[in-house]
């Protein structure tokens, strides 16, 4: 995954996925534009193993996290030194996650991304919404929801990895491990949906409001973070077979 070689930077011409584009506009009697990016609204997955008691999440390389690893002069460069940016500087540490650009439902989108990526076979019910939101709000303010599901041992049916090019690797880490990774200094090399706070089983007095879908819940994830997901008796994790 970390081996990453002739990396060069060339203009957009065209993009199945990402659309620029400017927004005209006036406000308060000012007329104003922004630069917009038109992307697919997406869906991610908080997997929750119950069997080790352990968070199931992926490793993969992002160039967009790699290219703002580089400095402002370098980027300027039409290739990149990777010994000097090793491929390490890109991998990210996520929940499960897919874009929406299927005719499904989203529960059911999410359902084929935690089989394709992570190797649990899970029904669409217990796939449980936590919440829609809005982010990227400064450039493309697309829709993600967050589902929350819980998988055992007996669910697995492959190693996960992703589909046709996908290179991911699956990960477990313990709730004690996350809070570790949440007090290191420093950035992040992950996105703001990603659980690095102490995610817990939910109970059922929380049924109602992890499970309410009626509403889109407009809220900017670059500054606060969904509500933890409280729960209870977190057991000792055993060793992983996987």
């Amino acid at each position: 995954m970390q081996n990453i070689t002739d990396v060069y930077i060339s203009p957009l011409s065209d993009s199945p996925y990402v659309k620029p584009f400017r927004l005209n506009f006036t406000q308060n009697g000012k007329q104003k534009n922004r630069d917009l990016l038109e992307v697919h609204d997406s869906v991610v997955i908080i997997i929750f193993n119950v069997t080790r008691k352990v968070m199931v999440m992926v490793n993969q390389f992002r160039p967009a996290i790699y290219y703002n690893s580089l400095s402002k002069a370098d980027r300027a460069k039409s290739t990149v030194n990777t010994e000097k940016y090793p491929g390490s500087l890109g991998i990210t540490l996520e929940m499960c996650a897919g874009i929406v650009d299927k005719n499904k439902s989203l529960v059911n989108i999410a359902k084929e991304e935690v089989l394709e990526e992570c190797g649990y076979n899970v029904d669409a019910s217990n796939l449980r919404k936590v919440m829609s939101y809005r982010s990227g709000v400064g450039v493309q303010g697309s829709l993600q929801t967050l589902y929350y599901c819980e998988v055992t041992d007996d669910m697995k049916t492959n190693q996960g990895g992703g589909i046709n090019n996908e290179i991911i690797d699956v990960v477990e880490r313990t709730i004690p491990e996350l809070e570790e990774i949440v007090s290191r200094p420093g950035p992040m090399a992950s996105p703001p949906s990603c659980p690095l706070v102490l995610v817990e089983k939910p109970t059922e007095e929380d049924s109602i409001a992890v499970g309410d879908t009626s509403t889109a819940h407009h809220v900017n994830v670059d500054d606060v973070y969904m509500a933890r997901i409280r729960a209870e008796d977190l057991e000792e994790p055993q060793t992983s077979t996987f």
